[in-house]
């Protein structure tokens, strides 16, 4: 299932807005992940494998765990429009098949001067956090959005 779109422009972001995208990983997901990439790691595919390593079982990809603060900047908040400058990421625990990971994304800054926004971003398995970082992004302005709008004034022709 795909996350419903939102339309934030910079104009209505705050400080402390936040938004939580809850995805089961599936097989399926790790298996697809590995086909687009080519990270063919048997930690991720081979159960045989992954039991002999200290996770005992095949775990996610952490790129694909990173991949779903994506799918919140681009769909939720800010959403369709905002444009990655910058991410940071820290792993901090495995993510299993079957796991629910919660990905939260909360605005931290507001740079009006450059339209950006620096985004705390966490995903977490239970009470556990499994990746944190941050992420800048380009949020359009509603005028920049809407260029027909600041010719005419500030109404669009459909207004």
């Amino acid at each position: 299932m795909l996350p419903e779109l939102r339309v934030l422009y910079f104009e209505d972001l705050e400080v402390g807005l936040s938004e939580t995208l809850d995805k089961v990983i599936s097989s399926a997901d790790v298996i697809g992940f590995a086909e687009i990439t080519g990270d063919r790691n048997p930690i991720h595919l081979s159960e045989h494998f992954a039991a002999r390593t200290p996770f005992g079982t095949r775990i996610a990809h952490g790129l694909y765990t990173a991949g779903l603060i994506s799918a919140v900047l681009g769909t939720r908040l800010p959403g369709p429009g905002a444009v990655y400058i910058s991410q940071t990421l820290n792993f901090r625990a495995p993510v299993r098949i079957g796991d629910t990971v919660s990905v939260t994304v909360e605005v931290a800054e507001l740079v009006p001067e450059r339209r950006r926004a620096r985004l705390k971003c966490t995903c977490a398995v239970g009470s556990e956090i499994v990746l944190d970082g941050e992420a800048l992004v380009k949020v359009p302005t509603k005028a920049e959005a809407d260029p027909l709008a600041v010719r005419m004034g500030g109404r669009s022709e459909g207004a």
